[in-house]
């Protein structure tokens, strides 16, 4: 069946925002004014070259203000990037596009990104601990794993053991004087941090 352009929703979301749906399907989110600029109204037609403006020239530019926006105040991942995005209803056209640009001027860099998260982390948190929090963030282990072999190596990074006994003595943990209840407390502490069980066992 042929799409015939019809406007056949158009619904308030927050702040002079609307979706619009053509054709029976949710196709964007556009502002009160430009609801007025294009001739969207409910139950008529848009025209081929407003539909075209608004999917190739309105949303992709506004995606990459979001992203810039964004990455304003804080690092991103690609994957959080494109996540915000898809919350903000932009369409998949657009957001391949906002991506697309703000990595080309390295904006957005995931490989400095996980190198970074690792230097920073890498005194309070175990290997296992951070693979997970990158991993949350969209982060392949591949990439994780070249970081940490191709970039950090291990004469950079602080020894697992070690690490733990810094920890520990933040707490002023004494093994020699600590009581069942304290060991099985710091035991739970040490766990969060990602550390195996069988390395907090040794240290404890």
């Amino acid at each position: 069946m042929q799409e015939e352009n019809i406007v056949t929703g158009i619904t308030a979301l927050s702040k002079g925002r609307y979706k619009v749906d053509i054709d029976g399907q949710f196709r964007f989110v556009l502002y009160r004014g430009e609801l007025h600029t294009y001739h969207i109204v409910q139950g008529e037609k848009i025209s081929p070259e407003s539909l075209e403006e608004i999917l190739t020239e309105v949303l992709p530019r506004r995606a990459k203000l979001r992203s810039m926006n964004l990455l304003k105040s804080r690092e991103y991942t690609e994957y959080q990037i494109r996540e915000k995005l898809k919350q903000g209803f932009y369409p998949a056209a657009a957001i391949d596009e906002a991506v697309e640009y703000i990595r080309s001027y390295h904006y957005i860099d995931d490989r400095r990104y996980v190198k970074d998260y690792i230097l920073y982390y890498s005194e309070s948190r175990s290997r296992g601990r951070i693979e997970q929090d990158l991993m949350r963030k969209g982060i392949g282990r591949d990439l994780i794993s070249a970081v940490y072999e191709e970039e950090l190596g291990e004469e950079k990074l602080p020894d697992e053991i070690r690490l733990m006994e810094k920890l520990l003595e933040k707490k002023n943990y004494r093994s020699e004087s600590a009581d069942y209840r304290e060991k099985q407390k710091m035991g739970a502490f040490l766990y969060r941090k990602g550390f195996s069980l069988d390395n907090i066992a040794k240290i404890l």
